[in-house]
């Protein structure tokens, strides 16, 4: 490719801002209480978008109302009945896996099964970068999930985001800041790829109310790779407070966090027992050019991160 061919494909926006319009269609949202899923909910809603959620347990479905969805089906995602019923008479379908379940691969597999019976025209599926690494089962798990979607006639889009700014910085804020330190079980020396969840709940909805990202599969990534002692300098940088970057071993990290015995503290492991020799390596390019903008970046998230909490503690006092 020849440098003015680079230049022109950096630069273009794969989203004609004049067809940004509202749409009448009804999506199905997989995860719609959950942290990431949750995200994806306004970018639907100011597109003009109805949102049925799906959720497995009635004491959810308030939460699932206080997200704005429109709509909430109680179903199951190891019950394919319940999935087809959910599905029946929805245009699109957003799904993410249950983080780390044993059996995300059956239950992803289903969920495209049933909204194929149901007659669904779009699905989008936020997956995970490299979903072919080997040593990763919960990577492993999205490769069925993209199959069953390959071969299921629906126009379906693939996002392949890699590790999740939100990911330990949101939910674990306060305990930095009390603390003093950013400790996880992993080399804080090692530098990987992040996305903040907001640009990719972003392209979801672009992908769901419009056909210019149909048949794709998309690896999203945010400018630039970061090592944890990277992090926390930005966070010291945010707050006018020293954070440290700290290592724990994954026994100390688990029993700090209150992580039960289970399947998915063994996919924490391997995730952790990865990131400390390899971590995830990712490439900007093709976020820039769907978002037809620069993607957030690290320092963004985390001064903005750091506004967020800082109004939200205000408030209490």
């Amino acid at each position: 490719m020849s440098q003015e061919s680079l230049r022109d494909f950096c630069s273009f926006n794969v989203w004609n801002k004049t067809e940004d319009h509202e749409v009448t269609m009804k999506v199905l949202m997989i995860g719609a209480t959950g942290k990431y899923a949750s995200l994806v909910v306004p970018e639907l809603k100011q597109r003009g978008v109805t949102i049925r959620a799906l959720v497995r347990d009635k004491d959810k479905v308030d939460a699932a109302r206080q997200q704005g969805v429109d709509e909430v089906s109680i179903a199951d995602l190891r019950n394919p009945e319940s999935l087809r019923t959910a599905a029946a008479g929805v245009d699109g379908v957003f799904h993410i896996n249950p983080a780390l379940a044993p059996d995300e691969a059956e239950m992803g597999v289903a969920m495209v099964e049933a909204a194929k019976v149901a007659g669904v025209r779009k699905f989008v599926f936020s997956g995970v970068i490299h979903p072919s690494l080997s040593k990763l089962s919960n990577h492993t798990a999205k490769c069925p999930v993209e199959e069953a979607l390959y071969e299921s006639g629906m126009e379906f889009t693939v996002l392949q985001p890699t590790r999740f700014m939100q990911q330990n910085l949101e939910w674990d804020w306060n305990a930095v800041l009390e603390k003093g330190h950013f400790s996880l079980p992993y080399s804080k020396q090692l530098k990987g790829s992040y996305v903040d969840y907001r640009d990719v709940a972003e392209v979801a909805a672009l992908a769901l109310t419009g056909d210019k990202l149909n048949y794709g599969t998309f690896e999203l990534s945010a400018p630039d790779m970061f090592s944890r002692v990277e992090i926390a300098a930005m966070i010291s940088e945010a707050i006018g407070q020293t954070i440290e970057a700290g290592e724990l071993s994954f026994d100390e990290w688990v029993k700090a966090a209150h992580i039960p015995e289970g399947s998915f503290r063994e996919g924490l492991r391997q995730l952790y027992v990865y990131y400390n020799q390899y971590d995830f390596l990712g490439n900007a390019l093709i976020l820039r050019a769907i978002l037809g903008r620069e993607p957030r970046t690290m320092e963004q998230y985390i001064q903005d991160l750091a506004t967020r909490k800082a109004i939200t503690l205000g408030s209490q006092k």
